[in-house]
Order: structure tokens, then C-alpha cells, then sequence
């Protein structure tokens, strides 16, 4: 059976990409997939956040309209806390802060660290709305998932974990990823379309039968 090699462009702060990446999980094992990580983050900073959605009021409120709809079709609705972020005491977070954390971990402990930390980080998010654009929130899901403190924030400070998110966002432009979650087929450039574990199955057998 062919090997298939699937680039998963996700964002923290994306619902979306929580639904995917349980599926994608599942998929992983059952086709022996090998499941490349890429960050790609929508807004970067606050400033970013503003000039997309408006105020962080307006910010929050269309954002969790679309958590509204994501839970609806996620498998794990009960791990959506809408209410707990629309009470929560920041300013809804822009994603940088979380995806450099996911590629110090990346650096510590490859691939499988990266999809931990997105994993947890997304928890911490989604479901316990604790804010992913704080530094000290990031160190803690690091402690957590069992990295050395001292070494996970030398790491995350190095400027080496900052490009290492630029580069992904670069080949991310090349590919025209627009949006996330993106899954993009290695070997035949096949992008899968969001859907259910079985849609996602049946696209990846077709996509199987093509490099055979």
C-alpha cells in the first residue's frame, strides 16, 4: 500500500481546525499517513485582529458565531466552550504567540510534539478559554506535555522558532493556501475537502489508488 504524506496548514484559534485534526488523527492510523504540521496564522497581532474583524467586541462575536456553526458538526461538540470565551477577560487571541509554541516544540521533539502541542493548545483555547496569546499560558500546556520549562522558553525565545513559522507561512503563499484547516497531498497536490472521517477516508483511497 502507497505511503501518502499529508501538509496540515492549521491555525490555534481556528474551530475548524480542531474538528480536522481529531479526524485526521483517526485517518493517520488507519491509512499510515505521514502528517507533516505547518503554521499558518491568520492574524499575527492585535493590530492584525483589528483591521480583519473591527473591535474585539466585534472580534469576539463574529468569531464565535463561527465556533456556533463549527460545533454544530464537530464530534467533540462538548469540548466547544462558547459561552466560557464569550465571558472571558481578554481580548479574543491572534495565533502567533500559539504557533511558535507549537514549533518549539517542533524543535524539541519533531512532528508528533508539534501535533501535541496544537492538540493541547487548542484545548486550552476552545474549551477552557485561557488565552493562547499569552506567553506564560503557552509555557504552562509546555509543562504540561512534559518539556523542561527552562529549555521549552530558550527555545521558544530563540528567533530560529519566530522564521521557522515565517517559513512556513512562505510555502504556504507559494502553495495559495488562503485559508485553514488546508490538507494538501503531497504526492499528487490533491487538497482534501473538510468533511466527516468517511469523506475525508474515501478522498484519501482515491487519492491512494493514484500513486499505486
Amino acid at each position: 500500500m502507497a505511503t501518502l504524506t499529508v501538509e496540515f496548514y492549521h491555525d490555534v484559534v481556528c474551530c475548524w481546525c480542531f474538528n480536522i485534526s481529531s479526524r485526521l488523527r483517526e485517518l493517520a492510523t488507519e491509512f499510515d499517513l505521514k502528517v507533516v504540521h505547518r503554521t499558518f496564522v491568520l492574524q499575527a497581532s492585535r493590530a492584525e485582529m483589528a483591521a480583519r474583524w473591527g473591535t474585539p467586541d466585534q472580534a469576539r462575536e463574529t468569531i464565535l458565531g463561527h465556533w456556533s456553526v463549527c460545533r454544530q458538526v464537530s464530534d467533540r461538540p462538548e469540548l466547544v466552550d462558547i459561552d466560557a470565551m464569550r465571558t472571558a477577560k481578554f481580548d479574543y487571541p491572534h495565533g502567533l504567540t500559539a504557533a511558535i509554541g507549537c514549533k518549539a516544540a517542533e524543535r524539541l521533539g519533531g512532528q508528533p510534539a508539534h501535533w501535541d502541542m496544537f492538540d493541547r493548545l487548542q484545548l486550552a483555547h476552545l474549551s477552557e478559554a485561557r488565552n493562547v496569546a499569552d506567553t506564560e499560558v503557552v509555557f504552562s500546556v509546555a509543562d504540561e506535555l512534559g518539556h523542561d520549562p527552562r529549555l521549552f522558553a530558550e527555545v521558544f525565545r530563540d528567533p530560529a522558532s519566530v522564521r521557522a513559522v515565517e517559513q512556513d507561512r512562505h510555502r504556504a503563499r507559494a502553495l495559495q493556501v488562503h485559508s485553514v484547516p488546508t490538507l494538501i497531498i503531497r504526492e499528487t497536490g490533491t487538497r482534501l475537502v473538510n468533511g466527516p472521517t468517511d469523506d475525508l477516508a474515501a478522498q484519501l483511497r482515491t487519492a491512494m489508488r493514484l500513486v499505486a
